[in-house]
């Protein structure tokens, strides 16, 4: 039997990641003018993997999803907890009022998140006509 979670599990979790780290780059450049900020950013190799894989993050921590609230939707992670913990980035300098963010480097990672999440879409969308191709008989 086919099993279509499966058949789009790679490309959805890399979706909610991309999605996510979209959302802290965006923050970061928000903040760039901000006193004290400190950029941050999440492993995105390693977060896709320990989600496909379910196991435990360099932390020990597992990194099986789980809903608090009813309202919650499955597999969406919740305050970015367990290996899609955000992190401080430590290799950049502070500017005189602490500021850690480089815009340059903030907005080269977010265009390659683009492109990242472009991706996956583009072969969610390509996985589906095929699909549809088999399921139609075309």
């Amino acid at each position: 039997m086919f099993n279509l979670d499966a058949h789009f599990a790679l490309h959805a979790q890399a979706l909610q990641l991309s999605a996510k780290r979209a959302e802290v780059l965006a923050r970061n450049i928000a903040n760039a003018e901000t006193p004290n900020y400190k950029a941050q950013d999440l492993d995105f190799r390693l977060a896709l993997d320990t989600a496909l894989r379910g196991s435990p993050s360099p932390s020990g921590q597992s990194a099986n999803l789980l809903t608090t609230q009813a309202s919650h939707l499955p597999g969406v992670p919740a305050a970015m907890g367990g290996p899609w913990r955000l992190q401080d980035r430590t290799d950049v300098l502070p500017s005189l009022d602490g500021n850690t963010v480089d815009i340059q480097r903030e907005q080269a990672a977010f265009a390659q998140n683009a492109v990242r999440y472009q991706a996956s879409l583009n072969f969610i969308s390509s996985q589906m006509r095929g699909l549809m191709t088999a399921i139609t008989g075309q």
